[in-house]
């Protein structure tokens, strides 16, 4: 019989549950208890945050393949194909494997509702269970506690970040939601934390649990050179290092609590490794430059209102001679009014555009026109789709001036098809 293939896999798993996002392990525990889940590798490092997940993933990816180590990353989502969520030694699922993980879920879930993403997680964990693995990366899809991949019981937890986004699920403000993320966390095993001021609900939850938290400002420090390096330290230990090749401002912070994250690990790696490791790391559509014809173009998948002022000081930093054009589209769960606001100062003009394809959180033109309503970027180009805003964002450029486009990682990966996946 032939297998089925993944595209239609995807549908399938797609379908299972009535709703998108359904928070809880009661469902995804019984099905991984079937399939006789244990560790997926030797050790795991487990990544939550509001925003710089798959950038410090990257970068802990990289800083341990450098030093040798087998290592497989799970993120989410996906920008141009479903098998980016899985690499194993640097290396994207292949459809195959994705198939066989895929039926191996189908076998043992029985009757349990798995959601899109309870389905990939377990077929994630079911993979790299198979290899042996040195290094195992679990990036959380949303909040923490409740979130599929925190089944396993993390070696390191590492929260990037706090802020707003995803209120109807996590909750209202900076606390509520810290307090869904710190539920990485294990007691006795260290907590990375990649800000200097975490909530207060981190902090307890660490102190109540036992877990050791480590924290940027505090227990690691970091800070920029000259125009090539920077400077990674705590007690007894330092690092000068190569400027990311990742190349925004905040991509320092990520990498500075990737290295704690390795270091809470207690393996000892090679300094070169760190180096190499920090030079290397990539990951599409983070602040990622294209030039057309003397034109700057800038994709990058900033999607709050966080996102976007760490975006908007990187514009700052790096001013063009001409005028800066925003090709914008966002999803419709969205601070769409926030994100707006963080850009407005370094925008000159605004190109809107409709997300039909992505699915019930997605808006149409005239609907995210609706809502764009009152903010800077109402007076802005509406295109049907991110494609064409993007093609008339640049017939109005000229050389020396920016076109950026943000807003969701749909929207990134619309123009990273339309650029090529390469800046």
């Amino acid at each position: 019989m032939t297998p089925r293939p993944l595209v239609d896999w995807l549908a399938y798993i797609e379908r299972q549950h009535p709703r998108s996002i359904a928070m809880g392990l009661d469902r995804v525990r019984i099905v991984a208890q079937r399939m006789q889940l244990q560790r997926p590798a030797r050790k795991v490092i487990t990544i939550a945050g509001t925003n710089g997940k798959g950038s410090t993933v990257a970068f802990i990816e990289a800083i341990a393949r450098a030093a040798g180590w087998r290592v497989g990353a799970y993120t989410s989502p996906h920008l141009l194909a479903y098998n980016e969520r899985l690499r194993i030694a640097g290396v994207d699922a292949s459809d195959a494997d994705l198939v066989s993980a895929f039926e191996a879920v189908e076998a043992s879930r029985g009757d349990v509702e798995l959601t899109y993403f309870e389905y990939g997680t377990l077929a994630a964990l079911w993979l790299m269970q198979q290899d042996k693995l040195d290094l195992a990366l679990l990036e959380v899809g949303l909040g923490g506690r409740l979130d599929a991949v925190n089944l396993v019981d993390a070696d390191v937890a590492v929260i990037t970040t706090v802020d707003l986004d995803h209120q109807d699920w996590l909750g209202d403000d900076r606390e509520a939601i810290g307090a869904e993320k710190a539920g990485i966390a294990r007691a006795g095993r260290p907590l990375v934390l990649g800000e200097d001021d975490p909530p207060a609900s981190v902090l307890s939850h660490a102190y109540a649990i036992g877990a050791s938290a480590v924290r940027a400002g505090c227990d690691f420090f970091f800070a920029a050179g000259d125009t090539s390096t920077w400077r990674w330290w705590e007690i007894g230990f330092a690092l000068e290092l190569p400027l990311p090749r990742l190349a925004a401002p905040v991509q320092l912070r990520n990498a500075a609590t990737a290295i704690a994250a390795v270091r809470a690990l207690g393996k000892r790696l090679p300094r070169s490794a760190f180096a190499q490791g920090i030079a290397a790391a990539d990951i599409p559509a983070r602040w990622q430059r294209f030039d057309r014809d003397g034109v700057d173009v800038l994709v990058d998948v900033a999607h709050n209102p966080q996102s976007a002022r760490a975006l908007a000081t990187a514009l700052r930093q790096a001013p063009v001679a001409g005028c800066t054009l925003a090709v914008f589209a966002a999803l419709g769960d969205k601070d769409i009014a926030g994100i707006v606001a963080a850009l407005a100062d370094d925008i000159d003009d605004w190109f809107l555009a409709g997300l039909d394809d992505a699915g019930p959180r997605g808006l149409s033109a005239d609907a995210f026109m609706q809502r764009v309503q009152g903010t800077a970027a109402a007076s802005g180009d509406l295109a049907p789709s991110v494609g064409e805003a993007v093609q008339a964002a640049l017939a109005q450029a000229r050389p020396g001036d920016r076109v950026l486009v943000c807003g969701s990682f749909h929207t990134a990966a619309a123009a990273l098809r339309m650029l090529g996946t390469r800046g």
